[in-house]
């Protein structure tokens, strides 16, 4: 035996030394990415720390000094009535929990649809470009346009899906679907998921076609049903894209405010979390008040999206 070939216990196991053009490599990325780093700090870190000082104060509209530093107050405060600040406030837990059930079903229901439209769209057939470039029109749409379309058409007295329904006999008598707490929700939802399936069928449908072939050649061959090939090849290697497009729509939902307020206004029953905080902000003009409730909101979202990501990666390492 050469002596070359002879290694110490656990040698194996010790990190391979970084050689110098890994080195040069991670500092050429570093420099790549120092002006992105940079306008993230201009643009998104500043306004955060000015937004997490500003619950700290009593700053109030009316006030142009200022305000005074209060500590937590705003989040949490005992006094001689009791206590007091977002964490305790009814309205903001509320809130909390609409903005929740809203992320769930809606980003539930548009995995699904976006999914099965993008496995319809990847199938060959006359006139695929057109309807490719058709389903797009729906995400085109601003949505305070498509939000504002979409109450005229949920008008109780002139809106076109209640006359559709009472033409089709499905309901007695029209349904104020904005303005009902039990159909008003439910009403956000669908506007949004009419609104945002397509971007999630784009990035299925760009998934798909990067799929290697092979794979459903030789399941053709050996006459594998085309629903099991599905469960046991498409899914599994759409998941990456699945987990990108998940994580997307989970921040985007968990900060919704321009269709609900669009929609529903202040309703209680359709309240996001944005939309109370816009509500102190703006109509109460509290800014401190208005500051807390954006930072925990900023709080909620980062830490789902931090979970979300640690759950993902480690399904992904144990897939592979």
């Amino acid at each position: 035996m050469s002596v070359s070939s002879v290694h110490a216990p656990g040698a194996e196991l010790l990190p391979a030394r970084e050689t110098p053009l890994q080195r040069r490599r991670v500092r050429a990325a570093w420099v790549f990415l120092a002006p992105m780093l940079l306008c993230l700090t201009l643009v998104a870190a500043w306004p955060l720390l000015r937004t997490f000082w500003f619950s700290l104060t009593d700053a109030s509209l009316a006030d142009t000094t200022g305000g005074a530093f209060v500590g937590l107050s705003n989040y949490l405060f005992y006094s001689g009535s009791g206590w007091s600040g977002v964490l305790v406030d009814p309205q903001w837990w509320n809130a909390v929990r609409n903005t929740l059930h809203f992320t769930v079903v809606s980003v539930g229901l548009e995995m699904v649809l976006g999914l099965l439209v993008a496995v319809l769209l990847n199938i060959k057939f006359t006139g695929r470009s057109l309807v490719r470039a058709l389903i797009l029109i729906p995400w085109a749409i601003p949505t305070i346009v498509s939000a504002k379309i979409w109450s005229w058409m949920l008008n109780d007295q002139f809106g076109i899906i209640n006359h559709l329904m009472l033409g089709l006999g499905l309901i007695d008598a029209p349904l104020a679907w904005t303005a009902d707490a039990d159909l008003s929700m439910w009403a956000v939802i669908i506007v949004d998921v009419w609104k945002t399936v397509p971007f999630v069928t784009l990035l299925m449908l760009a998934a798909l076609q990067m799929l290697p072939g092979d794979c459903y050649e030789a399941a053709r061959v050996d006459g594998i049903h085309p629903l099991k090939v599905f469960w046991r090849v498409t899914l599994p290697l759409l998941l990456p894209a699945l987990l990108v497009a998940a994580i997307f729509r989970i921040l985007d939902a968990l900060r919704v405010f321009d269709v609900i307020y669009v929609l529903t206004s202040n309703a209680s029953s359709t309240m996001s979390m944005s939309v109370y905080a816009r509500q102190h902000l703006v109509e109460f003009q509290d800014v401190g008040y208005g500051s807390a409730a954006s930072t925990l909101l900023f709080l909620v979202v980062a830490m789902i999206a931090m979970v979300y990501l640690y759950l993902g990666r480690r399904q992904m390492e144990a897939r592979s």
